[in-house]
């Protein structure tokens, strides 16, 4: 059983940046694929950011070059620094650990307003 707990949402205007974090409990973390998945109102969730065992990542079209995804393997914890947000990035953002099965946190609002 694994347990994903996010932190580090807000309200930031645009142009600002986020640092999520989300601490995993429960397993041995280095094993998994880890990954943020967010989800806008009345829209599907979809893929942000993941990061593999070994350090390797994938990102989102949309977010190239401006999201940064890390994992901490001593502190059970994977990070998505944000940069540059965009309003159409306001969304639910989701922690993924992805092995034989998938886990997801309970979400944190990331809301980016003037």
């Amino acid at each position: 059983q694994v347990q994903l707990v996010e932190s580090g949402g807000g309200l930031v205007q645009p142009g600002g940046s986020l640092r999520l974090s989300c601490a995993a409990s429960g397993t041995i973390f280095s094993i998994y694929r880890m990954g943020w998945y967010r989800q806008a109102p009345g829209k599907q969730r979809q893929l942000v950011a993941t990061i593999t065992s070994g350090g390797r990542t994938n990102y989102a079209d949309s977010v190239k070059g401006r999201f940064t995804i890390s994992r901490d393997n001593a502190k059970n914890t994977v990070y998505l620094q944000m940069n540059s947000l965009r309003p159409e990035d306001t969304a639910v953002y989701y922690c993924n650990a992805n092995g034989a099965t998938d886990y997801w946190g309970q979400g944190t609002q990331v809301t980016v307003s003037s």
